[in-house]
């Protein structure tokens, strides 16, 4: 394992404590000077509107209860200090007995960071509105439907797909759509 390498890792919190621990890692982070080893800490969370008594409420809900994602250089300093912050129990992907967690797989944390609005990673697609297109992920993965709009800020795709008969629009990402050939 390159000990040089900015990967992703997710860490295990107490179910409720994610953002506190989100602030105590940026708080060593600066502390401890671990710029260089320790990046992004993120908290995987989207607004939910929700109506009560006929009012609009705004709601934050947490999609990965109980776990953090950093973003670091797997040094045994940065291990260290990670695992011994308050409301850490753990790394996932450790085997334990010391063994160090293997990093979340790339094309997993850009789906994550996409959904959360915060990838910088532009992906190139070889089809347009009005092609047919194959999901290859998800609840619909294997049905094919026809592209109806493009947002390139996104990067996510509106498909017509048949669904209980009926067409229906789903907004699907660019890196989970495949262009059919005819």
């Amino acid at each position: 394992m390159a000990e040089t390498t900015k990967e992703w890792y997710v860490v295990n919190t107490y179910a409720g404590h994610e953002n506190r621990v989100k602030e105590n890692l940026e708080r060593r982070i600066e502390t401890m000077g671990l710029q260089d080893y320790l990046f992004r800490v993120v908290v995987a969370e989207e607004k939910e509107v929700e109506y009560k008594n006929g009012k609009e409420v705004e709601k934050v809900k947490n999609l990965f209860s109980g776990y953090v994602f950093v973003e670091m250089v797997m040094t045994d300093e940065a291990w260290y200090i990670v695992r011994n912050t308050p409301g850490v129990t753990g790394f996932i992907g450790s085997s334990g007995g010391g063994a160090k967690p293997f990093p979340v797989a790339e094309d997993e944390m850009e789906k994550i960071l996409r959904r959360l609005g915060m990838s910088e990673r532009q992906i190139n697609v070889d089809f347009q509105i009005g092609d047919r297109v194959k999901i290859l992920s998800g609840a619909f993965s294997g049905v094919e439907g026809t592209v109806e709009e493009l947002n390139h800020e996104t990067q996510t795709a509106v498909v017509l797909t048949i669904l209980f008969g009926r067409e229906t629009p789903t907004e699907i990402s660019y890196g989970d759509l495949e262009k059919v050939e005819l």
